[in-house]
């Protein structure tokens, strides 16, 4: 049997980067995709691949990309990318430019539907017995309002989006397709911020990939511990 395929959309050098080396580590041929991408493997093997989340009509190129390369569709699709725009009066938080609050929009919430569009295309194609996943990093922004103005239209794009991937797990999963809002918190459940690790997302996505432990959509997790279900 092929290896699988694992698209990374958004690449960064700590959660993108850990899950993409978590999952090649675990039989996963890794593509990942950023504004820096080459269009070339990595020193890693990873094809990379160049991107722009702000334009969601640039995503189903990069699944066009993979096909391509391993004559497949990825059965991993990660979406990893995020965008705010800090408000130019720090005393008004509704001083953000609309043109900018749409820009973040794109890239928190359009591009990341189009991609799981584009992944159940390809989903469709593969074998039954193939797990299929799809995970978004969130964070709590869904379920608490947070009094920072910087936050603004990232919290916006990540309820909208929370919405959308518990709605399409919840339509997708008897097929087999899993959507998952994954949301790293402090022990006590608060907010984990610039805090976040990239190997425990590694870990816990490796994790979500294979549908082990019953995890819900709304999949709340602390480093070293996996899911964890916060109120």
């Amino acid at each position: 049997m092929a290896a699988p395929v694992a698209l990374i959309l958004g690449a960064g050098p700590r959660v993108g980067a850990s899950v993409a080396e978590k999952l090649a580590s675990n039989g996963y041929l890794v593509v990942t995709a950023s504004r820096s991408g080459s269009g070339t493997k990595t020193n890693k093997g990873f094809l990379s691949l160049k991107a722009d989340f702000s334009k969601p009509e640039s995503i189903p190129a990069l699944f066009d990309a993979v096909k391509t390369q391993f004559n497949t569709s990825p059965s991993v699709v990660v979406y990893n990318a995020a965008a705010l725009t800090p408000p130019p009066d720090n005393d008004s938080v509704l001083s953000v430019p609309a043109e900018s609050v749409l820009s973040d929009l794109n890239v928190n919430t359009i591009s990341p539907y189009v991609a799981a569009q584009q992944a159940i295309i390809g989903w469709e194609t593969l074998p039954k017995e193939t797990k299929k996943t799809f995970i978004y990093t969130g964070n709590m922004t869904n379920v608490s309002i947070l009094p920072v103005p910087m936050f603004l239209d990232l919290g916006m794009g990540k309820s909208a989006s929370a919405f959308w991937i518990g709605v399409a797990d919840a339509t997708y999963s008897a097929k087999g397709f899993r959507f998952f809002y994954a949301d790293e918190r402090q022990e006590d459940g608060q907010f984990k911020g610039m805090a976040l690790d990239g190997a425990a997302h590694g870990e816990f996505y490796a994790q979500l990939v294979n549908h082990v432990g019953n995890v819900p959509w709304h999949a709340t997790f602390v480093k070293d511990k996996g899911y964890v279900q916060f109120k």
